[in-house]
């Protein structure tokens, strides 16, 4: 009994030495830190000046000069990010010269040898500064880097130094391969990292859309999503017939958010393509282009497998004025099933949101829409409230 109580008594105390510790490390942490915020704040004043002089000396030619004296590591650190603050910051000529500035001060240089440390995190911050100071030669390292390690949130950060410092296409195109070789889908995620390269956006549009593999089609896609960039709408036209499911559904949304004039037979072949997603989206685009044309097939949408084509098919009826309204009345007063459902869903959602609107425009369309509904379902009165609770008063009050 009593040499359990020892091992018990023993155990304790190592739990509580380990403890101990712990609180010391992480009070050491906590003061290390405290010093060097301390002394990048130090190292900051004491370069004051000459920041201002880099800022006020960029529009001039000739060489800007490098920091005054000899640098310690940290004072070397505190300078190099405040250069690639500003190399994010600036565009066209500003940004080469800080970019030059960061070679003459050899910074570039010596995160270039910091690749090819034994430690990994060494390597990760030397790859992420070389991205941010634009450092075109470490381009074939990075991808090397990129390619021999598994993907990881660390992955993003090497592919993003790429596609910053890369000044060939190709160098972005092989990033991005290797990026989705690894089957994770992360389309969205690529599109953004690719449209942090300096380089032509329309150059890299194309490049990617007509690329043999539809994961880089997709990444190109989904980049086109709030660039206007008109060299690259032939290229989408012919996507929107593409065989990968994925591509097309994606090609036919950009198509018909770009607002064309559709033709009546794109419109039929886009409303009973073979892709749900595809049926979807022309069925939500045919309501905001105001395709009153396209009535019939939007009625006989409302019969979909899917239920997001039969809702969008609803909305759009309900978005093209009286006659797509009194067409959805008549789905749901002769219709059945799911196409009645769906109609009915959709004139109640109307009504009820309709009659919220105060312009005289919004209230004028209601009341058409009212005439209509009362048309064909008829008035439905409003039940009159009982009142209760209330002491009656009449009766003669002549004395």
């Amino acid at each position: 009994m009593f040499s359990h109580l020892i091992v018990a008594y023993i155990f304790i105390y190592i739990c509580l030495g380990l403890i101990g510790l712990g609180i010391i490390l992480l009070l050491q942490m906590k003061v290390s830190h405290n010093k060097e915020q301390h002394r990048r704040e130090m190292y900051e004043q004491k370069h004051h000046d000459y920041f201002k002089y880099i800022q006020a000396h960029l529009e001039e030619e000739g060489a800007l000069r490098l920091p005054p004296g000899k640098l310690k590591p940290l004072e070397r650190k505190v300078i190099q990010e405040k250069y690639m603050e500003w190399i994010e910051q600036f565009k066209g000529d500003y940004r080469a010269r800080l970019i030059q500035l960061c070679r003459d001060a050899g910074f570039v240089e010596a995160d270039l040898k910091a690749l090819s440390s034994v430690s990994f995190g060494r390597r990760l911050d030397a790859a992420y500064r070389l991205g941010g100071m634009r450092a075109e030669e470490a381009v074939p390292a990075l991808l090397q880097m990129l390619q021999k390690g598994k993907y990881n949130s660390l992955s993003i950060i090497i592919a993003r130094s790429i596609a910053k410092s890369a000044q060939k296409s190709e160098d972005v195109l092989e990033m991005l391969r290797i990026l989705l070789s690894h089957g994770k889908p992360i389309h969205h995620l690529a599109a953004d990292i690719m449209l942090e390269s300096g380089m032509d956006a329309s150059g890299l549009l194309l490049k990617l859309l007509d690329d043999p593999d539809p994961a880089l089609v997709k990444v190109g896609l989904v980049a086109m999503w709030g660039q206007a960039v008109p060299e690259v709408m032939p290229v989408l036209g012919r996507l929107v017939g593409s065989e990968e499911k994925d591509v097309r559904a994606e090609a036919v949304k950009l198509y018909l958010s770009s607002n064309p004039a559709l033709k009546d037979e794109t419109i039929v072949h886009l409303m009973s393509d073979r892709n749900w997603e595809v049926r979807a989206a022309a069925a939500k685009a045919l309501g905001p282009l105001h395709a009153a044309g396209s009535i019939p097939l939007l009625v006989k949408a409302l019969q979909d497998a899917n239920w997001k084509v039969r809702y969008n098919s609803a909305e759009s009826l309900a978005a093209l004025g009286e006659a797509g309204f009194e067409a959805l009345c008549q789905a749901a007063l002769s219709g059945a099933g799911i196409q009645r459902e769906a109609a009915l869903q959709r004139i109640e959602l109307v009504m009820e949101l309709e009659q919220e609107h105060s312009a005289i425009e919004q209230m004028v369309a209601y009341n058409k829409k009212r005439l209509i509904h009362d048309r064909y379902f008829g008035v439905k009165r409003k039940p009159v409230k009982r009142m209760t609770g209330v002491a009656a008063v009449g009766g003669d009050y002549t004395a």
